[in-house]
């Protein structure tokens, strides 16, 4: 198994398993995102990155730049400053 992944018995540990794939282990962990003050902006990032991949095509341009400008932009609303300049650059092409 790949380090990290797993522990003695074969459970699974990776975070993706965990907070991700399982669904009481997602509630957990977002439920735990918003109630706390230092987190609460990530726990409402990850609820609206999954709105906008339920979104439309149509809606899809309008919903990125409100992400943007309320999760990634200084200054914005919820801004999350620990995300990378990477992950916070818009798409090229």
């Amino acid at each position: 198994a790949p380090p990290g992944h797993t522990q003695d018995g074969g459970q699974e540990t990776s975070f993706r398993w965990q907070c991700v794939d399982q669904p009481i282990g997602k509630l957990l962990f977002r439920r735990f995102l918003e109630g706390s003050p230092q987190f609460a902006a990530a726990g409402a990032l990850w609820a609206e990155i999954e709105a906008f991949e339920q979104c439309e095509d149509a809606e899809r341009e309008a919903s990125a730049k409100q992400l943007r400008s309320r999760f990634f932009t200084p200054g914005g609303s919820e801004h999350c400053g620990f995300l990378s300049a990477n992950a916070t650059a818009p798409p090229t092409g």
